[in-house]
């Protein structure tokens, strides 16, 4: 049996996505920005999907600026707001935690004069929004928290940071990838100036994303050129891709996030009462419906994911894009694990492909693997 539990690293492109987008890739070629026939049709369904994802998020349609993806959408807000109002300060704020495209971003911007403060979380991998309060300053224009982590599950109380940083006069910034239609995210009502969303991760095509940039928000281009995206971000759309994402948000629908959570309960369960020695890491309760994140103490992740590989099962050791390095995971340092503790640890993220028998499937191997690297280490 195949079972594919890697979905908070990509999703496969759903049936109807693909439909979607295929005529865009074959007869209806048109670059969006010529004046043409094909162009005003490429155009129109550039501004289609833009439509979809502004209604999803409650927000217009002009402040849906389409990315590459997420690591550009988050580089393009850190640095976009840094730039624009560094007249006002050169202060930054974000956690521990982060996606490794913010805190590297974040670390250029420190080379070139940037001060930025990396805050705390707690076990769960919380933030407190009473900390954020503490660190900003009058020279602070940008806090950036997740509103979910990519490994572990963790829910951030996003509207209290926001409306923190309304009241301070502060922009903030919140890289929604992982909770994007999985998760309650009103822009409106939560009071966010900027959002990173990306397609990949929610049954649309890879190389795809948008940042939310609200009215009045104050934001330089990082890309420059013909001035696309209302001159905010130059480059020819990715008509096909842009297609796809707004297809994959238009038949998103809450009862999937329900069954990733039905899913994702099995796995915690089972895990938690039929294998000795284990951790759940994350918030118990306020985590992403698909996340299921664990430390098997005595053996190393990245010999179980390879055994699991071996039975047909996918699943992470990290965050797909540092798990190829052999240093211990940030965020679970973070949470306040020793490095040999986050070597021994798996992320399992369910989709709304996944079926129970699956599931069961995954843990069964899963306790016989993890009994099999037990005895070979000498732990019982």
């Amino acid at each position: 049996m195949k079972v594919y539990l890697d979905n908070a690293a990509t999703t496969p492109i759903d049936k109807e996505v693909l439909e979607a987008m295929l005529p865009y890739l074959t007869e209806k070629f048109g670059n969006a920005s010529s004046l043409h026939a094909w162009g005003r049709e490429a155009r129109e369904a550039v501004e289609k999907a833009r439509e979809i994802i502004a209604k999803k998020l409650n927000v217009t349609s002009n402040e849906v600026i389409f990315t590459s993806g997420g690591t550009e959408s988050n580089n393009f807000a850190l640095k976009g707001i840094a730039f624009a109002n560094k007249d006002k300060g050169k202060h930054i704020i974000t956690q521990k935690t982060e996606h490794p495209c913010v805190l590297e971003t974040c670390k250029w911007l420190e080379s070139i004069g940037f001060e930025v403060t990396y805050l705390d979380v707690d076990k769960y991998g919380m933030v407190s929004p009473e900390d954020v309060e503490k660190a900003i300053k009058k020279e602070t224009i940008l806090v950036s928290i997740m509103h979910a982590n990519n490994e572990i599950g963790t829910i951030q109380p996003i509207e209290e940071i926001a409306k923190i940083c309304k009241d301070y006069g502060v922009y903030f910034h919140t890289d929604a990838c992982q909770s994007f239609t999985k998760e309650p995210l009103d822009a409106k009502k939560i009071g966010v100036d900027l959002i990173t969303i990306s397609s990949h991760k929610i049954y649309g095509p890879k190389g795809v994303g948008a940042l939310i940039v609200r009215e009045g928000v104050k934001i330089a281009p990082i890309m420059h050129g013909g001035g696309h995206e209302f001159g905010k971000r130059s480059g020819t759309e990715n008509v096909a891709g842009i297609v796809g994402f707004g297809k994959a948000v238009e038949i998103a629908k809450e009862e999937h996030a329900k069954h990733m959570r039905k899913l994702r309960d099995i796995i915690i369960k089972r895990v938690l009462e039929e294998i000795p020695k284990v951790r759940l890491n994350g918030h118990p309760e306020k985590r992403l419906c698909n996340n299921a994140n664990f430390t098997f103490y005595g053996i190393e992740g990245e010999a179980l994911v390879m055994r699991l590989d071996a039975r047909g099962i996918a699943c992470s050791t990290g965050s797909a894009c540092s798990s190829h390095k052999l240093q211990p995971s940030h965020v679970l340092l973070a949470i306040g694990l020793k490095p040999e503790e986050a070597h021994g640890s798996l992320r399992f993220s369910t989709g709304k492909q996944n079926t129970e028998e699956q599931i069961n499937y995954a843990i069964d191997v899963l306790k016989e693997e993890v009994e099999n690297l037990r005895k070979i280490s000498g732990i019982v």
